[in-house]
């Protein structure tokens, strides 16, 4: 082999190295970026017909064993845990809730209001177990590099003009600082899934036109992740699904696979979705949403 051929390939076995070692890298696994602000993320469980959670307590287990990897501040749920707030669901799924290492900061969904507001304010109690208190079905959180926005709906999955004008309040007020917003279910026709599920409260729209909602975090339609378009962009604000870890809905129901989300804040404004299976080992990369906060 000549030299020259021989130097070739040594350049391109070195190329091919240092290209596989930042593919390794890339990500939360990057320990030159700081991160300032990290929560997973569960979505709808409201099985049936059987009040048994086996994929949220999966899912519980794994944000446990993720909180020792690495720093997570808490865990987020976006509504529609107890099928049609019955008293068997909630009395079930609350041991496996209170195993959680990290506080939990839940919203109502659709299914809690099958029920009344007070045994929902009751059981998000209880599944913290003094990790956090939740005083009001609707209510913030605020940190340095973002506020979170958690919105309960007032009816089903949807908003009146007292629901909006607390949600348009909350983002002006924090109108120096970018606002996710917690909600059960995105504006109708974010979604072409189902398109008329969602918000229909007109004022809504106007909310996320404001300048500082940089992502509307949502479940509700409990969508398969590899069949459907879960992360997008739309105007300037990001649409992020979390999907369901008891049952699939969408495109059909014939296949099910538990997951959840975990978003990453890092030092300069970047933000890092990752999406983990149960039973899997790492995050999905085909599943992995970023962009940078306004």
């Amino acid at each position: 082999m000549s030299f020259a051929r021989f130097f070739s390939a040594i350049t391109l076995l070195s190329t091919l190295a240092c290209l596989h070692t930042a593919s390794a890298n890339e990500g939360i696994a990057s320990s030159d970026r700081n991160v300032v602000l990290s929560f997973a993320v569960l979505g709808d469980a409201e099985p049936k017909p059987e009040a048994a959670f086996p994929g949220v307590s999966a899912a519980v287990d794994e944000v446990n064993q993720l909180a020792q990897e690495r720093s997570l501040d808490f865990v987020v749920g976006v509504g529609d845990i107890a099928h049609k707030g019955t008293l068997i669901q909630y009395e079930n799924v609350t041991p496996v809730l209170q195993r959680l290492s990290l506080p939990f900061y839940p919203i109502m969904g659709n299914e809690e209001h099958g029920d009344t507001v007070d045994r929902y304010m009751q059981y998000a109690n209880l599944w913290n177990k003094g990790k956090a208190v939740i005083e009001k079905p609707s209510y913030v959180l605020e940190y340095d590099a973002v506020a979170l926005v958690f919105a309960s709906p007032d009816y089903s999955r949807d908003f009146n003009d007292d629901g909006i004008d607390w949600i348009r309040n909350q983002v002006e007020r924090l109108a120096s600082k970018p606002v996710f917003l917690i909600v059960h279910g995105a504006q109708t026709g974010v979604y072409p899934e189902n398109a008329e599920k969602g918000i229909t409260h007109p004022g809504f729209v106007d909310i996320v036109a404001q300048p500082n909602v940089a992502a509307v975090i949502s479940g509700d339609l409990h969508m398969d992740m590899e069949r459907v378009n879960h992360s997008k962009q739309i105007g300037h604000v990001h649409y992020l699904h979390i999907p369901a870890l008891e049952r699939t809905k969408i495109p059909d129901e014939t296949r099910h696979t538990p997951m959840y989300r975990v978003f990453s804040i890092f030092d300069d404004g970047d933000v890092l979705v990752e999406t983990f299976q149960v039973d899997v080992k790492g995050p999905l990369a085909r599943h992995e949403y970023r962009f940078t906060l306004p």
